[in-house]
């Protein structure tokens, strides 16, 4: 049997989950998951823009070895973040989907502010629903948390709204395409069965949901 290509792409403002669901996807469907924001910040010292473009195509292709035959399957999260890296993604790939992430503004000011980090891992938790075994510390490897300047709450509001103006054209594109799917909740939990049940239609799941 011929294989099949799958790409998609997650996307959604800053806390909305979107890094979550897309570990979850790559667990359950066997993709290969892609973090547009963790390569930024290893490769490209935290730069954002069209500059990502140029090494975006290798990391893309190298993001995508075989699986289990008929499927090769990748997905990556946060990215495009403008328009301007949606055109420049066509010249790379031809997305399969695209899943648009919708939460409320206070829940996602209320995650972010609460949003711890491990630096050398980009592994992400938070005080209030998901907190490390011991307050502060890496849970694998003992190493200090810190919180991003950007994640303290006088600079959330700020962040959101910047989203909002980007990403407003990148979903007008992808909708007028037929690829976007939009989900909106305020807990991923319960916003997952959802975007399992549209990635069963495409692709077989290796993983049944309940594992989750």
């Amino acid at each position: 049997m011929a294989s099949k290509l799958l790409r998609a792409v997650v996307l959604g403002p800053p806390g909305s989950g979107k890094g979550t669901v897309c570990e979850r996807i790559a667990r359950s469907f066997g993709l290969q998951h892609l973090s547009s924001g963790q390569f930024l910040r290893e490769s490209l010292g935290g730069a954002d823009g069209d500059c990502v473009m140029g090494g975006f195509d290798s990391i893309l292709a190298a993001s995508l070895p075989p699986v289990p035959a008929p499927f090769r399957c990748g997905a990556c999260t946060g990215f495009p973040r403008t328009l301007g890296q949606a055109k420049a993604l066509d010249g790379i790939c031809e997305l399969d989907l695209v899943i648009s992430l919708n939460i409320p503004f206070e829940t996602l000011k209320d995650r972010l502010s609460a949003r711890w980090v491990h630096p050398a891992s980009g592994r992400v938790y938070n005080m209030d629903f998901n907190p490390p075994n011991i307050r502060g510390i890496d849970d694998l490897t003992g190493e200090p948390l810190v919180q991003r300047e950007d994640d303290r709450p006088e600079a959330v509001a700020a962040r959101l709204r910047k989203y909002k103006d980007a990403a407003k054209p990148v979903i007008e594109l992808y909708k007028s395409r037929g690829i976007l799917y939009s989900f909106s909740g305020t807990e991923t939990n319960k916003i997952w069965p959802y975007v399992y049940t549209l990635l069963s239609s495409k692709i077989p799941p290796i993983v049944p949901d309940e594992e989750h």
